[in-house]
């Protein structure tokens, strides 16, 4: 069983279940503390929901990173392991994730929940202001009218700044609105 083989359950499972809501998005691949680690699947809806794949192929050796990176950016996440994956899935995640077991029976792949998500309350602004480019930050510090002296500073100033100006929950829901906007090809560079 490969990740392909994992994504596709996976896909299918999150179109039946989004179907009829034209405000969420499935991107996959999505990169996150500017592009450091990426998520295999994120779903930006009302809230950011990450799921990581691991399939018997991979190993667990970067984990603990990736969890810290993206329990940083995510509301939710879950990790969609192999059965070899599963205690340490669950020995090594935070309570709060979700975990799902993937099988393969009759060379049909199955995904099996072990404990489903819980909010995470630990997310970061300044992560999540990192989500969006340059001209993103510039366009939600004009419209605030804060954008004076920033437009010639570095992303990390405006991230900085961003993050500053908006209540945690109102960032939350720009970075959300901004990404759903993006073009269908944003991920291959726009």
């Amino acid at each position: 069983m490969r990740d392909i083989d994992i994504r596709a359950v996976l896909h299918n499972r999150l179109e039946t279940r989004y179907a009829d809501d034209p405000l969420v998005r499935v991107v996959d691949e999505m990169g996150v503390l500017r592009g450091r680690s990426r998520i295999d699947v994120a779903v930006i809806n009302g809230r950011l929901e990450g799921f990581e794949i691991k399939s018997e192929r991979d190993s667990l050796a970067r984990l603990q990173g990736q969890a810290a990176a993206y329990g940083k950016v995510f509301n939710r996440l879950t990790i969609i392991c192999a059965e070899c994956h599963l205690d340490a899935a669950r020995d090594g995640l935070p309570e709060w994730w979700g975990i799902e077991v993937a099988r393969l029976r009759n060379d049909e792949t199955s995904i099996v929940r072990d404990r489903g998500p819980r909010a995470n309350l630990h997310t970061e602004p300044g992560a999540l202001a990192q989500l969006l480019w340059r001209h993103e930050v510039l366009e939600v510090l004009e419209g605030l009218g804060l954008d004076r002296g920033l437009r010639s500073k570095p992303r990390r100033v405006l991230w900085a700044a961003l993050a500053a100006a908006l209540p945690p929950r109102l960032l939350a829901s720009t970075v959300r609105d901004r990404l759903r906007a993006r073009p269908a090809d944003w991920l291959a560079g726009g």
